[in-house]
């Protein structure tokens, strides 16, 4: 296999995700231009497919690999084959006519930009899925079609049906997305590694695998809930709700085939077997009869058509279960001619409820003579899909028939031909129907709005599928013979022997099955009457109904044991989870072998008694005096200095100066906090209470202890020595744990500032939500339980801090600049920044401060995480990991020379969001300050002393 690396592959999978930023903005500019915008990035795409597509006709593979999580597997990497050309030139193609047709198709009252960008949002996400060749980020594709598609489908959410059919579909979806990425994670494991081209390489390593099984049965029960098969094609008809534009491409051409591609795409490493063989066979089998049985008594046209798709769905997943490479190139065939067929007949049920204002097919009838135009093309296209001679459907029923005439079901020969038969009738009878209910009879004259073809915009995309129909029908082999074959030697990992398609095959099996199929299909809707009646006296199970039971059942039983075990006493839930903890320790540590450490103890210096005396004493404080919130809150800040002082002892300053500078900003943040709360917390606990978590927390505090006892007196040999090594060769740095935090472990950081700015904004909305309302007129009308000194601006705290102000913010500039060699940092000088503008709004008022600090606090998280998300992309144009940071040094004369590392990008955006999170919380926590009538930096209240306080449980 010869591999072509192109960076325009990943190009190609992120274009849709380009265009869906345009029709949100176009919209403006006109519907017209709209979808020319969301239509530019699909056909570019598009032309682009069309130029690697001759690498794929030559024999190569295009390939293009990025790094990103490597130590986890996750890369980045695109494959196109000759399966992933097929199905991405659906996605791009039928892509394109869709938004063609829903141009016209939508009203002016529905919000065509939004449209849009749920579609190409969609698109990439499906574009995603087949290009993937990393089975990790296939999953991350597969659940974004699981959003985007719920999207699409609520897309009219001012109607119930559509708002339930996008939760049934997210909710069936979405199952199967958890169950496929533990299969997925499974399958990695057994193969050695997450890169698709690299499984396919390991078939007998797999099948091998203990892991075989449950990866296979969760990875199809992925593709299973995705792709609609019995049991979970509930899902399918109820998302009819959405436009016919969204039914026309999702359940025609795309998300509905990511179950089958998923299948297709490791059919060489998964087949085979027997668990394969009877699990997809049996359930594509039972799919296709029961789905063609339901779709015969719809009266639903969108019904009809989406309870086929079921059908034709597992029509297709029974040929790759068979598990041979003659019905794999089948079941390519049959996906080539389902979403062609399939997608115009979608597109035409459209135009007959634009039009006719119904899609109930008992108010139709007659419409060959009104609509002559949409007629033929309806008519083409559903007789291609009941199997008629020299129409495309017809060549891949007969391989069909073929395939399912030589299959045998636990040694018997005649089961699978009998049902696939079966299903092919059944098939053929709505077709039929179709044609017949809908387009033939007398012209009615109570149609609920007078039909009449539409525009040229409307139709031309069914038009050029009909076209299709029609030349695939009669001229296969010219048409899509050395296509498929290029198809199926890629979707079997084999070189197959070109398969010839032909018309005529003479008088086999499959030609009787065939004919039996048709003759029974038309007997029935000859028969439909009274077959109706029957089928509506027959008692059957209601999938919404059994769905609206068990989402109701599971809600209510999941509230009562809620309720019954989350009785808002989290003192409770602590001592519970430490209990438990502390017995599984102790009966592991019983039942295991213990063995002395041989590590020798350090000779504790003065120093370190007189810590460990301050933190016993202190700790036992707060446990005594836990009631005084102020007194607590104290004694915290001196267990923070003592921790400080130890890590100056370890020789860890970078720490000590992180410890000490979050201290300072808890500790003020802690102090506005409690303003607001009464001086004393309630007595809660009794005397047994507090004796039970006595015991519970000595427990563990033992556990804890001897834990760390057990570990330290051992000689273990830990991550430390790399990180010493290569922190100045490669993270170009003498300060390890800046290095470590920047570079090493860049991703862990680059969250954890994510986190903290997500805290931030939680902790302004909470206080958003606390202005207004009942808790905002109690905040308002709130007299503190005290009065105090009315001095509130001190002049000594004013001049020192605004003498202070410049000072602090060098220091924090310097520390900043050194802290990739010597202790500090973005965070830290973050931390030194935030204290110098706190002790301004302290000293001289929230009000006096903001009118000369200007920052817009939400737009410095924002940006924080912008330019540290910026500096870790960088990495991969120099086609290195996220994050990994490049250095290097420069001589500018007079200066000596000095090193310049992207890292310092990275640590600005620490530093940016670390400022703006704690700045952020300060402009809360004062807003409610001053809803009260004060200025934040004061903690007393100036208030009437004959003012009456409220009850303190009114807080």
């Amino acid at each position: 296999m010869i591999e072509n690396v192109d960076v325009t592959l990943a190009l190609i999978a992120a274009l849709p995700f380009i265009g869906a930023i345009f029709p949100g903005l176009m919209i403006r500019v006109g519907r017209n231009a709209c979808a020319l915008s969301a239509g530019w990035a699909t056909l570019s795409a598009l032309i682009l497919l069309g130029i690697h597509s001759t690498s794929i006709w030559r024999g190569e593979v295009v390939v293009y690999h990025v790094e990103w999580m490597p130590m986890l597997g996750l890369n980045a990497d695109f494959l196109l084959d000759g399966l992933g050309l097929l199905f991405a030139t659906m996605i791009l193609g039928i892509g394109l006519f869709i938004i063609l047709y829903a141009r016209f198709y939508l009203s002016r009252e529905d919000p065509m930009g939004v449209f849009y960008t749920y579609l190409m949002l969609f698109q990439g996400a499906m574009l995603g899925i087949v290009l993937s060749d990393n089975i990790l980020l296939m999953v991350v594709f597969w659940e974004l079609t699981s959003l985007s598609s719920f999207l699409l489908i609520g897309y009219w959410r001012h109607t119930a049906a559509g708002r339930q059919g996008a939760r049934m579909a997210l909710a069936t979806t979405g199952l199967g997305g958890l169950a496929l990425m533990g299969g997925m994670l499974l399958l990695g494991e057994a193969a050695g590694s997450y890169d698709i081209s690299e499984i396919l390489r390991q078939r007998e390593a797999i099948q091998a695998s203990p892991l075989y099984v449950p990866a296979l049965l969760l990875i199809l029960l992925g593709a299973f809930t995705k792709s609609a098969q019995f049991p979970f094609h509930f899902w399918l008809p109820r998302a009819m709700a959405a436009p016919t534009p969204v039914s026309a491409y999702l359940h025609s051409a795309t998300m509905v085939k990511a179950g089958l591609f998923l299948m297709a795409r490791l059919w060489p490493v998964l087949s085979g077997t027997d668990w394969w063989f009877y699990i997809v066979a049996t359930t594509g089998l039972a799919t296709m009869v029961i789905g063609a049985a339901i779709a015969i008594f719809q009266d639903d046209l969108k019904g009809l058509l989406a309870y086929s798709t079921v059908s034709h769905l597992g029509l297709i997943t029974m040929l790759l279960g068979f598990g041979t490479a003659e019905a794999t190139t089948a079941a390519m065939f049959h996906i080539i001619n389902h979403t062609i067929f399939k997608a115009a007949l979608f597109m035409t049920a459209g135009i007959v409820d634009h039009e006719a204002h119904t899609r109930s097919i008992r108010r139709l009838g007659g419409l060959r003579h009104l609509m002559p135009i949409t007629a033929t093309l309806a008519i083409i296209t559903a007789l291609s899909m009941a199997g008629i001679p020299l129409l495309n459907g017809f060549l891949s029923k007969e391989l069909m028939l073929e395939e399912a005439a030589h299959t045998a079901w636990e040694g018997n020969t005649w089961l699978i031909p009998v049902f696939a038969t079966l299903g092919a009738a059944l098939s053929a009878a709505y077709s039929f129907r179709y044609i017949g209910h809908v387009f033939l009879g007398p012209v009615r004259d109570d149609y609920p709005s007078h039909p009449h073809d539409p525009p040229f915009g409307m139709w031309a995309a069914p038009a050029f599928l009909s076209v299709l129909v029609i030349v695939i029908g009669i001229a296969p082999q010219l048409a899509v013979g050395e296509f498929l074959h290029i198809v199926a030697d890629a979707a079997t990992g084999q070189e197959l022997h070109p398969h010839k398609l032909k018309i005529w095959h003479g008088v086999t099996p499959a030609l009787i099955m065939s004919i039996i199929a048709t003759a029974a299909g038309l007997a029935v809707v000859l028969a439909f009457t009274p077959l109706n009646k029957l089928w509506a006296a027959t008692p059957k199970p209601d999938a919404k109904v059994i769905f609206d039971a068990v989402v109701d059942n599971a809600h209510r039983y999941s509230g009562k044991l809620s309720n019954a075990l989350h009785d808002g006493r989290m003192t409770k839930f602590v001592a519970i989870f430490a209990a438990v903890t502390i017995v599984a320790g102790v009966y592991a540590f019983a039942n295991g072998t213990y063995t002395p450490g041989t590590r020798a103890m350090l000779t504790p210096a003065a120093v370190d008694y007189i810590g460990a005396v301050l933190l016993i004493s202190s700790t036992l404080a707060i446990m005594t005096y836990h009631r005084s919130r102020l007194l607590v809150l104290v004694l915290i800040g001196i267990n923070g200095l003592v921790v400080s002082i130890i890590f100056v002892r370890l020789s860890a300053p970078d720490l000590a100066m992180t410890q000490v500078t979050v201290e300072v900003v808890t500790l003020i943040l802690m102090l506005l906090a409690l303003h607001f709360l009464p001086k004393h917390t309630p007595r809660e606990s009794s005397l047994s209470r507090r004796t039970r978590d006595m015991i519970i927390a000595g427990a563990g505090g033992i556990a804890t202890a001897s834990l760390s006892w057990v570990l330290m007196t051992r000689d273990v040999e830990t991550i430390s020595g790399y990180y010493l090594k290569n922190a100045k060769p490669e993270g170009g740095g003498t300060n390890v744990v800046n290095v470590i935090l920047v570079d090493f472990r860049g991703y862990d950081t680059f969250g954890e500032i994510i986190v903290l700015g997500i805290a931030a904004l939680v902790i302004f909305a909470l206080e958003e939500a606390l202005m207004d309302g009942r808790a905002s007129r109690k905040l308002a009308n709130w007299i503190h339980e005290m009065r105090y000194s009315r001095d509130r601006h001190p002049l000594m705290m004013v001049v020192a801090t605004r003498l202070m102000m410049p000072i602090s913010l060098m220091v924090g500039v310097y520390i900043f600049l050194r802290g990739h060699n010597d202790p500090g940092g973005g965070f830290i000088a973050g931390l030194v920044v935030a204290i110098a503008l706190l002790m301004q709004y302290m000293a001289s008022g929230f009000a006096w401060a903001s009118e000369r600090i200007r920052f817009p606090y939400h737009a410095m998280i924002g940006w924080g995480v912008l330019i540290a998300g910026i500096t870790g992309i960088g990495a991969w144009f120099n086609g290195m990991p996220f994050l990994t940071s490049a250095y290097g040094y420069v001589h500018i004369p007079p200066i000596e020379e000095f090193e310049l590392a992207t890292a310092m990008g990275f640590d600005l955006g620490v530093f940016l969001t670390v400022v703006g999170a704690v700045m952020l919380a300060l402009y809360s926590l004062s807003r409610s300050a001053r809803r009260t009538g004060e200025s934040v930096n004061v903690s007393p209240m100036d208030y009437d002393p004959s003012a009456i306080a409220p009850d303190e449980e009114d807080y």
